[in-house]
């Protein structure tokens, strides 16, 4: 292995940033519970930001919140296991959590 010694840790950051790039998703969420009306959207926003995820969420007619999240899939892990209680006042009953194709999105927004 003498033609590695030569090799800076900066020789290997472009393999860094391609592996990232890779394990990129995106993920369609749907929580049931009481989750409308105790600030379930604002905080997955919140949480999104902090994790560095894009998407969206909503609320549905039939009180269900739902949603999309890009991102890192270490990150949608931590989304996803917040998702499953919610903000204090939300009472977390189901969460359907399915990838689906990859979609880039502007920031994490409320519709």
């Amino acid at each position: 292995m003498p033609a590695l010694s030569g090799l800076r840790e900066k020789d290997f950051a472009p393999l860094f940033y391609i592996t990232l790039a890779v394990m990129e998703k995106t993920f369609y969420f749907r929580v049931s519970g009481l989750v409308q009306g105790v600030w379930f959207r604002q905080s997955a926003r919140e949480q999104a930001m902090l994790l560095n995820i894009t998407g969206w969420v909503t609320n549905l007619p039939d009180g269900k919140v739902e949603g999309r999240a890009t991102g890192d899939e270490a990150m949608l892990e931590t989304f996803r296991t917040w998702l499953n209680h919610g903000p204090v006042a939300a009472t977390v009953l189901k969460l359907e959590w399915e990838e689906s194709e990859l979609q880039h999105y502007d920031g994490f927004v409320i519709r």
